[in-house]
């Protein structure tokens, strides 16, 4: 395992909420922007997260690969469509974006193992 990518993204989910507690309004508006990006319009809130997680891989964040890949599959996205954004991503950055793309796979299969044994829970 790389990162542990379902750890990752509820601390960075904590830490958020600790930063808008000193930044509000950026907060605020931070969340406001996010929002406004990934709703519906001309493009489905699924293709905007992929294009999201796509530009995390090539910009090699992780806790952006954490959050989008965690997004992406809560908007509806296949196993299969984040691992194409992943290729694409590759296309764009070279070899680092295998690096943080290999990232991004682990991220998609620990939220997929989290998600199974939610269901298996319910």
């Amino acid at each position: 395992m790389l990162h542990d990518h379902s750890r990752k993204y509820n601390e960075l989910t904590e830490k958020m909420k600790e930063l808008g507690m000193h930044l509000p309004d950026t907060m605020n508006g931070f969340s406001e922007l996010h929002r406004a990006s990934i709703s519906e319009g001309a493009l489905s809130s699924k293709i905007k997260e992929l294009i999201a997680l796509g530009i995390a891989i090539t910009v090699r964040c992780d806790g952006c690969i954490a959050y989008h890949v965690h997004d992406s599959i809560k908007a509806g996205a296949s196993a299969e469509e984040i691992m194409e954004t992943i290729g694409v991503a590759i296309l764009m950055g070279g070899g680092p974006s295998v690096v943080y793309g290999c990232e991004a796979m682990e991220a998609l299969s620990q939220f997929a193992n989290l998600e199974q044994h939610e269901t298996a829970k319910k």
